[in-house]
Protein backbone atom coordinates (compact mmCIF):
# COMPACT_ATOMS: atom_id res chain seq x y z
CA UNK A 1 0.00 0.00 0.00
CA UNK A 2 1.05 3.66 -0.35
CA UNK A 3 -0.53 6.34 1.12
CA UNK A 4 -0.24 9.76 -0.45
CA UNK A 5 -0.82 12.29 2.10
CA UNK A 6 -1.42 15.79 0.94
CA UNK A 7 -1.82 19.31 1.57
CA UNK A 8 -0.86 23.29 0.83
CA UNK A 9 2.48 24.05 2.30
CA UNK A 10 2.49 24.17 5.46
CA UNK A 11 -0.24 21.82 6.38
CA UNK A 12 2.51 19.19 8.19
CA UNK A 13 2.55 16.34 5.39
CA UNK A 14 6.38 15.79 6.65
CA UNK A 15 5.55 15.22 10.33
CA UNK A 16 2.57 13.73 10.01
CA UNK A 17 3.99 11.61 7.14
CA UNK A 18 7.09 10.57 9.11
CA UNK A 19 5.03 10.08 12.32
CA UNK A 20 2.23 7.60 10.02
CA UNK A 21 5.41 5.80 8.36
CA UNK A 22 7.18 4.93 11.66
CA UNK A 23 4.47 4.05 13.48
CA UNK A 24 3.62 1.56 10.63
CA UNK A 25 7.18 0.56 9.95
CA UNK A 26 7.04 1.64 6.59
CA UNK A 27 9.02 3.97 4.51
CA UNK A 28 8.90 7.60 4.23
CA UNK A 29 9.34 9.87 0.81
CA UNK A 30 9.18 13.49 0.48
CA UNK A 31 7.75 14.69 -2.67
CA UNK A 32 9.79 18.16 -1.83
CA UNK A 33 13.15 15.47 -2.81
CA UNK A 34 11.74 14.39 -6.09
CA UNK A 35 11.64 18.33 -7.32
CA UNK A 36 14.27 19.47 -10.15
CA UNK A 37 16.49 21.87 -9.30
CA UNK A 38 14.67 24.70 -11.52
CA UNK A 39 11.24 24.11 -9.42
CA UNK A 40 13.13 24.76 -6.19
CA UNK A 41 14.56 28.14 -7.25
CA UNK A 42 11.40 29.08 -8.46
CA UNK A 43 9.78 28.31 -5.61
CA UNK A 44 12.08 30.11 -3.05
CA UNK A 45 11.98 33.15 -5.37
CA UNK A 46 8.43 33.05 -4.24
CA UNK A 47 7.39 32.37 -7.58
CA UNK A 48 4.59 29.27 -7.72
CA UNK A 49 4.99 26.95 -10.24
CA UNK A 50 2.66 25.89 -13.04
CA UNK A 51 1.54 22.49 -14.68
CA UNK A 52 4.29 22.34 -16.87
CA UNK A 53 6.82 22.82 -13.99
CA UNK A 54 5.00 20.04 -11.89
CA UNK A 55 4.98 17.53 -15.05
CA UNK A 56 8.41 16.03 -14.48
CA UNK A 57 8.22 15.99 -10.73
CA UNK A 58 4.77 13.96 -11.11
CA UNK A 59 6.23 11.84 -13.52
CA UNK A 60 9.06 10.85 -10.68
CA UNK A 61 6.47 10.57 -8.04
CA UNK A 62 4.31 8.29 -10.39
CA UNK A 63 7.82 6.12 -11.26
CA UNK A 64 8.31 5.73 -7.22
CA UNK A 65 4.57 4.95 -6.31
CA UNK A 66 4.49 2.16 -9.59
CA UNK A 67 7.90 0.75 -8.40
CA UNK A 68 6.75 0.69 -4.78
CA UNK A 69 3.74 -1.09 -6.03
CA UNK A 70 5.88 -3.50 -7.90
CA UNK A 71 7.58 -4.21 -5.12
CA UNK A 72 4.77 -4.74 -2.51
CA UNK A 73 6.74 -2.22 -0.20
CA UNK A 74 4.18 -0.02 1.95
CA UNK A 75 5.47 3.48 2.19
CA UNK A 76 3.70 6.64 2.87
CA UNK A 77 4.50 9.79 0.17
CA UNK A 78 4.41 13.28 1.74
CA UNK A 79 2.98 15.24 -1.27
CA UNK A 80 1.02 18.38 -1.68
CA UNK A 81 -0.97 16.79 -4.77
CA UNK A 82 -2.95 20.03 -5.62
CA UNK A 83 -5.27 19.41 -8.20
CA UNK A 84 -7.90 16.24 -8.92
CA UNK A 85 -5.82 15.76 -12.11
CA UNK A 86 -2.40 15.50 -10.27
CA UNK A 87 -4.09 12.79 -8.15
CA UNK A 88 -5.57 11.23 -10.82
CA UNK A 89 -1.63 10.93 -12.20
CA UNK A 90 -0.74 9.40 -9.19
CA UNK A 91 -3.47 7.15 -7.96
CA UNK A 92 -2.83 4.63 -9.48
CA UNK A 93 -4.48 1.89 -8.25
CA UNK A 94 -6.75 0.65 -4.91
CA UNK A 95 -3.70 0.30 -2.90
CA UNK A 96 -2.76 3.71 -3.14
CA UNK A 97 -4.91 5.91 -0.65
CA UNK A 98 -5.11 9.44 0.04
CA UNK A 99 -5.34 11.41 3.17
CA UNK A 100 -6.18 15.77 3.14
CA UNK A 101 -4.48 17.38 5.65
CA UNK A 102 -7.17 19.94 5.89
CA UNK A 103 -6.40 23.09 7.77
CA UNK A 104 -8.03 26.64 7.23
CA UNK A 105 -5.59 29.15 6.09
CA UNK A 106 -4.81 31.64 9.36
CA UNK A 107 -3.48 28.70 11.10
CA UNK A 108 -1.25 27.73 7.93
CA UNK A 109 0.13 30.91 7.65
CA UNK A 110 0.87 31.01 11.35
CA UNK A 111 2.92 27.67 11.15
CA UNK A 112 4.64 28.95 8.36
CA UNK A 113 5.75 31.77 9.76
CA UNK A 114 7.27 29.46 12.83
CA UNK A 115 9.16 27.15 10.05
CA UNK A 116 12.67 27.78 9.30
CA UNK A 117 14.81 25.85 6.86
CA UNK A 118 12.39 25.33 4.25
CA UNK A 119 12.92 26.64 0.89
CA UNK A 120 9.11 26.70 0.10
CA UNK A 121 8.44 30.92 0.44
CA UNK A 122 5.97 31.14 2.56
CA UNK A 123 4.39 33.92 0.30
CA UNK A 124 3.09 31.07 -1.91
CA UNK A 125 0.34 29.44 0.62
CA UNK A 126 -2.78 31.94 -0.79
CA UNK A 127 -1.52 30.37 -4.73
CA UNK A 128 -1.31 27.00 -3.46
CA UNK A 129 -5.36 27.78 -2.06
CA UNK A 130 -5.64 29.34 -5.47
CA UNK A 131 -4.88 25.85 -7.12
CA UNK A 132 -6.53 23.39 -4.59
CA UNK A 133 -8.96 21.24 -5.70
CA UNK A 134 -10.21 19.46 -2.13
CA UNK A 135 -10.70 15.87 -2.33
CA UNK A 136 -14.17 14.31 -1.17
CA UNK A 137 -14.91 14.67 2.64
CA UNK A 138 -13.88 10.95 3.25
CA UNK A 139 -10.17 11.61 2.99
CA UNK A 140 -9.54 14.46 5.17
CA UNK A 141 -7.87 15.12 8.82
CA UNK A 142 -8.68 18.05 10.42
CA UNK A 143 -4.41 19.74 11.46
CA UNK A 144 -6.01 21.47 14.47
CA UNK A 145 -5.86 18.26 16.29
CA UNK A 146 -2.55 16.95 17.64
CA UNK A 147 -0.06 15.09 15.18
CA UNK A 148 -0.28 12.08 17.49
CA UNK A 149 -4.25 12.38 17.29
CA UNK A 150 -3.99 12.84 13.31
CA UNK A 151 -1.79 9.69 13.07
CA UNK A 152 -4.53 7.96 15.11
CA UNK A 153 -6.77 8.61 12.85
CA UNK A 154 -5.22 7.72 9.84
CA UNK A 155 -4.68 4.42 11.14
CA UNK A 156 -7.58 3.25 11.86
CA UNK A 157 -8.96 4.42 8.63
CA UNK A 158 -6.77 2.82 6.95
CA UNK A 159 -6.95 -0.13 9.15
CA UNK A 160 -11.48 -0.01 7.71
CA UNK A 161 -9.63 0.34 3.99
Amino acid sequence: MVVIIMGVTGSGKTTIGRRLAAKLGWRYFDADDFHPPANIEKMSGGRPLNDDDRLPWLERLRTLIRECLERSENCVLACSALKRSYRDYLLLDARVKLVYLKGDADLIQSRLNQRRGHYMDPALLDSQFAILEEPGTETQVDIAASPDEIVRTIEARLQQA
